[in-house]
């Protein structure tokens, strides 16, 4: 008798604890997975209208980082792997590539601080996701989606900054970047760009 009631009381518990759930409905699928394809597009324009916003000026940064890297990071940075990743803005004229790569000479830059931007095809860095300090690790599932939405982000950026560009013909021209970099060397920052105009 006990042995039934206890069944019987197991069996209410569990009818309680229990979701029917018809196939093809959206709680039978399962958490949305993530995609690539999807997050970049998605979410480079809130990253690029965070970045622009934010974008200090290439002299006024090079002076305050000349003067304390380190509360020029805090000021103007975010805190990204031990390391600060800030915004940045800038006209000057684009030298000779190195693997997409430009080294760009901007007026009234302090002497020794050389500023370069990067234009593919191969864009590296997770400077766009880490920028914003808005897009964090415990967002996604494991640390191969982490990367993965950085690498969207790159591609998006590509997609709609620099793919409309000729950016193998830029040596010798005037052109206005926004963009971040990562602050490793004070002396030379490599800068991802959200925005980039020929002029």
């Amino acid at each position: 008798m006990v042995t039934s009631l206890i069944g019987l009381a197991l069996l209410v518990g569990i009818a309680f604890d229990t979701k029917v759930v018809r196939i093809g409905s959206e709680a039978a699928s399962g958490p949305e997975r993530f995609s690539a394809e999807t997050y970049g597009p998605a979410e480079f324009p809130k990253v690029r209208d965070a970045i622009a916003a934010k974008a200090v000026d290439a002299p006024v940064l090079a002076a305050a980082i000349a003067e304390n890297k380190t509360a020029a990071a805090e000021k103007y940075g975010v805190a990204s792997g031990g390391t600060s990743v800030l915004p940045v803005s800038f006209t000057g004229v684009a030298g000779e590539p190195k693997a997409g790569i430009y080294t760009v000479t901007v007026p009234n830059m302090p002497d020794g601080v050389t500023l370069r931007v990067q234009t593919g095809p191969a864009i590296n860095g997770t400077e766009l996701r880490d920028a914003t300090g808005t897009i964090e690790f415990g967002q996604f599932t494991n640390q191969i989606e982490y990367q993965d939405a950085g690498s969207a982000l790159n591609n998006a950026m590509k997609a709609e900054v620099l793919a409309p560009i000729d950016t193998k013909s830029l040596a010798g021209k005037t052109i206005s970047v926004t963009g971040a970099f990562r602050l490793v060397n004070a002396k030379n920052w490599l800068v991802t760009p959200v925005k980039l105009t020929v002029q």
